[in-house]
């Protein structure tokens, strides 16, 4: 089995970008999920499950600089490590941010039609994940409740082979791709190595229904999850996907060989 590709959504719910090879640091890969939109009176999150047009948000992150776009709406550029401390919210969790400043929060303001602020991940940042299922201490960034996401390119096969149209792994925003197993083998993994790093696969990801919004339009729609439901529904949540903690730092390199320890 082979590492086939690498994900990172520099802000929580906007666009992402395939990278060749990637950093983890104490929070996934260095830069996933580091910023958040906010609604400015509150602090709560925001994400494509309110308003979809955030998937056509692109991310740009280079060095200390963050680009926010969308075609035909213009854009912005913010400094990382700059912004005042900002108290804020997400999944019912209150944690320490830098706020962006202004000038970012009126683009994002006017594009969404809502009153919102950027945010990334300060040095007072400190969200661990659930512990019953986390036995070495790890944190998380911005992202809904772990630090890695791994899909298989087979069960992404599997499904859209019981679809009239096909999806792209993108819909569901993994960060790490495996190839060369079955599908749904991911199911019954428990650790990994891939490039001298260990992980552990934790939990089952439920869905929600951001994979019906398509990435490339912000339509929302019924597919995939429609059909999901059919197979791989338990109780009242639709699976998809395996969520990880790394038990430390290291670079990830598409084309890494993925063993399978337990």
């Amino acid at each position: 089995m082979l590492l086939s590709a690498l994900y990172r959504y520099p802000v929580k719910s906007c666009r992402g970008a395939r990278l060749d090879a990637a950093m983890l640091d104490r929070y996934g890969i260095a830069g996933d999920r580091h910023w958040m939109l906010v609604e400015a009176a509150s602090g709560r999150f925001v994400t494509q499950r309110q308003h979809a047009r955030m998937a056509l948000i692109d991310t740009q992150w280079h060095g200390d600089t963050l680009g926010l776009s969308v075609a035909g709406a213009g854009g912005v550029e913010v400094t990382s490590g700059i912004g005042e401390p900002r108290t804020v919210e997400v999944w019912g969790e209150v944690v320490q941010a830098l706020d962006a400043g202004d000038e970012a929060a009126a683009w994002l303001s006017e594009y969404l039609g809502l009153a919102v602020r950027l945010v990334e991940c300060g040095p007072a940042h400190r969200r661990p994940v659930d512990p019953a299922y986390d036995r070495i201490g790890a944190e998380t960034g911005f992202s809904d409740g772990f630090p890695l996401l791994l899909i298989s390119e087979a069960s992404l096969a599997d499904l859209n082979s019981r679809m009239e149209r096909p999806v792209e792994m993108i819909r569901f925003r993994p960060n790490l791709v495996v190839s060369g197993c079955a599908p749904f083998a991911e199911d019954d993994w428990k650790r990994l190595r891939i490039g001298g790093i260990e992980l552990h696969v934790v939990k089952p990801c439920s869905r929600c229904p951001i994979p019906t919004i398509d990435p490339a339009t912000a339509a929302r729609g019924r597919e995939p999850m429609a059909t999901l439901l059919k197979y791989r529904r338990e109780g009242q949540k639709t699976y998809f996907g395996q969520n990880l903690i790394h038990a430390g730092p290291g670079e990830l390199q598409a084309g890494m060989r993925v063993e399978v320890l337990e």
